[in-house]
């Protein structure tokens, strides 16, 4: 991996509704990514057919490694099963929570641990995810009326989804109308510090880590690791942390510093 690349690979949710896709191979594995792409409603089609992506799950290593030679030179993007090295794209264990889905890659690295991972996420994300996404879906105009800075409308949603709040994604019956209704709760304009014990981001606290992800911009000393940034949003400003931070931004900032 190159130095400064902190992605191995771009998540992307890709709708193959009624498009083509070549499918190669025979056994468990193809008959696998078969069910898959029909899920997604794509249509399977042969290596001669005019199509974007490709899945290789020939087991010969020989032929599916010619195959996959032959579809790369006409520009095809492949997915080799159980060749990563050989992968321009991967397809990860799946949450379905339509129309959220949750997605778990490796890389190629280990099928397996991204299987156990779905797993254990699955215990945990409700069934009703997908009726509170439709729900918010449908409230787009409400939301834009009661909050016509998308700023404002983006901190209320965070508030009123956070741990315990009226929407929590996994509490109990989360209600968009019942919570347009009752007027919303605004978020509050606050500044917090959270001071590091440890520059590894595993041991940063439950609260630490929610501040991170809430954070509309990070003002940070030149010591705080990278891999503690990354775990803001990716969209939350980061700043180096040079004298004292204005108190009347809007929105919520954390002030990071090694303890």
């Amino acid at each position: 991996m190159a130095e400064g690349i902190g992605l191995h690979s771009l998540p992307l949710f890709m709708r193959l509704a009624e498009r083509p896709v070549i499918l190669l191979g025979d056994g468990e594995a193809a008959a696998a990514k078969r069910r898959l792409l029909e899920r997604a409603g794509a249509v399977i089609v042969g290596e001669d057919a005019e199509a974007r992506l490709a899945i290789v799950a020939i087991e010969d290593e020989g032929e599916a490694l010619a195959a996959i030679e032959r579809l790369r030179a006409r520009r095809v993007l492949v997915n080799a099963v159980d060749r990563p090295d050989h992968c321009d794209f991967t397809l990860p264990a799946i949450i379905d929570r339509s129309p959220v889905i949750v997605a778990i890659g490796t890389g190629g690295a280990s099928a397996g641990l991204a299987a156990a991972l779905r797993q254990r996420l699955e215990a945990l994300l409700p069934a009703g995810l997908g009726k509170l996404a439709n729900d918010l879906n449908a409230a787009r105009a409400r939301l834009r009326d009661r909050w016509p800075d998308g700023g404002d409308r983006r901190r209320a949603l965070a508030d009123a989804m956070a741990p315990a709040g009226a929407l929590d994604p996994l509490g109990s019956a989360p209600d968009v109308q019942s919570w347009l209704a009752s007027g919303g709760k605004s978020a509050i304009n606050a500044v917090h510090r959270v001071i590091l014990t440890s520059s590894d981001p595993d041991d940063l606290t439950l609260r630490q880590a929610r501040l991170l992800a809430q954070a509309d911009r990070v003002y940070h000393a030149e010591d705080v690791p990278r891999a503690i940034l990354d775990r803001a949003r990716a969209d939350a400003a980061r700043l180096p942390l040079a004298g004292d931070v204005p108190e009347a931004l809007p929105g919520v900032t954390c002030v990071v510093e090694m303890g």
